[in-house]
């Protein structure tokens, strides 16, 4: 990597990804790594700073997450963050216990206005807590500098040593003042420039794959998503016609969505583009499956398969591209450049799958360009390559489609249902003024029948969930306060307009306990 690079230690806790988004929208580079990957590992990456996220754990538990005493030792500034404040002071000799009173959610503390991590900040201000166990003694050298009522050390130092630890979660927009900290000890205490820029992303990753695809064909699947539209956009300012799009229409798009993808496409890139509709056979593969995780293996499976005898047909010698980015990576446990990932697997992805020999023996190599990259850098990448507007900033949508939004078997009529359902949810949000302030919204087909009257008829008929989410990061989400008048808008159409729906309700739960997605 030509960039300044920060490592980010993963001991399992929840926010891993969101703490490198926040290092990376401070313009610095980072991957995050196993907790357990090698400190010499580690230092021939040369970062510039290593910062420990938070976990579950209690580090007292001996099989709890570690951390060898040498990276303590490799003159690189680490910032530890809840439990990897709590490990930083244990690892070090100072003593860790059960607090008498956890402490959740948000937390006034005070700050002594003696660190360089806290310039900027009030002495007093509200943070983001989540634990419970406390640093009860902090380890000879080090001097605490915030406390809050139940947490004697809520922030302490070595700052000779150039160590700092903080008990809240800096990362998490809850802490008023996180950004800040995390920015200083970036950029006051390890010395980054932040020389991440998406204009040089693109500039060093098209000269990057002229020279490896050299003369050379590149097949990339294509979901229509805004991932790999991204990956086709380099692809083609990079090498032009060489890459040929193969589009499968899985028959999960959202109405009409196969032809608007298919007309984005042809009109806009460079390319060669493939459209194979294989709505029938995915259905036929989907039939009686019900469990979330077994419907996106098929999904991919599928989807691959399909794709897989497309590269067969081209011959060999030809590059493979897809779209990954970093948190498909992460969520799927696959890991990163240093080993598997800690993180437990939340979410099998569609793009994540298993190479079968003989392609793997045709192809001249596997290409990822945005396999580093977070959603919003994906995005920024997109608009700076003239992506339009719209289609950058399309609503998400999963890989395996409509197939994780119907809950139970998947069928042709539970997806015509959910597609009209889909449709006029999303026109009526666009109608309202409300869409720019969601970050994501959709409909669900919960597979549940409810009693209702339509006419003189009773009914038994498909309830519809919708669900809308606010975020700025997808890793925390709240559910949006659409107003009632909204909502009784979507409500009525749905049940008038949408055949076989008699009831609409709406989900109202946050990100945790659920997940955005309901599979």
């Amino acid at each position: 990597m030509a960039n300044q690079l920060c490592i980010v230690l993963d001991f399992g806790g929840q926010y891993n990804q969101l703490i490198a988004r926040r290092v990376r929208e401070c313009g610095v580079y980072c991957e995050i790594l196993r907790y357990d990957t090698p400190v010499s590992e580690i230092r021939a990456l040369h970062p510039a700073g290593i910062i420990f996220t938070g976990g579950p754990n209690s580090v007292y538990d001996e099989s709890s997450p570690h951390i060898s005493p040498e990276i303590f030792s490799l003159g690189v500034p680490v910032l530890g963050i809840c439990y990897g404040c709590q490990l930083m002071a244990y690892t070090l000799g100072g003593t860790v216990q059960s607090c008498e009173r956890s402490e959740y959610g948000k937390i006034d503390i005070t700050q002594d206005g003696n660190s360089v991590l806290f310039e900027g900040v009030p002495v007093q201000s509200t943070v983001w807590m989540s634990h419970t166990d406390f640093v009860a003694e902090v380890p000879a050298g080090f001097s605490v500098r915030a406390h809050s009522a139940d947490c004697p050390a809520a922030a302490f130092e070595d700052h000779g040593r150039k160590l700092y630890a903080v008990q809240f979660h800096p990362e998490v927009t809850h802490s008023q003042f996180g950004k800040t900290v995390l920015r200083n000890f970036l950029e006051k205490v390890c010395g980054f420039t932040g020389d991440w820029k998406m204009d040089d992303f693109i500039e060093t990753t098209v000269a990057a794959l002229r020279e490896q695809i050299g003369g050379k064909q590149v097949i990339l699947g294509l979901s229509g998503g805004v991932d790999s539209s991204v990956a086709a956009a380099l692809l083609s300012r990079a090498v032009g016609r060489q890459l040929t799009c193969v589009f499968v229409d899985q028959g999960l798009m959202r109405k009409d969505e196969g032809d608007f993808v298919e007309q984005t496409f042809t009109k806009l890139f460079d390319m060669n583009f493939v459209r194979i509709n294989a709505q029938e056979t995915f259905l036929t593969k989907l039939r009686s499956v019900t469990d979330p995780e077994a419907k996106r293996h098929i999904i991919g499976d599928e989807f691959y398969r399909v794709f897989w005898d497309k590269i067969r047909e081209a011959g060999p010698g030809n590059f493979f591209a897809q779209g990954t980015i970093y948190p498909d990576r992460i969520e799927s446990g696959k890991g990163n450049k240093a080993g598997q990932g800690s993180t437990d697997v939340i979410k099998t992805h569609h793009n994540m799958k298993e190479m079968p020999q003989d392609i793997k023996r045709q192809i001249a190599g596997i290409i990822e360009p945005l396999r580093d990259l977070f959603k919003d850098e994906v995005r920024a990448v997109g608009e700076k390559l003239g992506i339009p507007h719209e289609l950058v900033w399309r609503q998400p949508f999963p890989g395996p489609g409509l197939g994780v939004r119907i809950i139970g078997e998947i069928t042709a009529e539970k997806i015509a249902v959910l597609q009209e359902a889909d449709a006029i949810f999303r026109d009526e949000i666009e109608k309202s003024g409300c869409a720019e302030a969601l970050s994501q919204y959709f409909v669900v087909l919960p597979d549940v029948r409810t009693v209702g009257v339509m006419g003189d008829h009773r009914t038994y008929d498909h309830l519809i969930a919708i669900r809308a989410v606010t975020t700025d990061d997808f890793m925390t989400a709240d559910w949006a306060r659409i107003p009632y008048d909204v909502l009784a808008r979507v409500s009525n159409r749905l049940c008038n307009e949408c055949p076989h729906v008699n009831r609409v309700v709406y989900d109202i739960t946050s990100k945790p306990p659920g997940t955005v997605e309901w599979e």
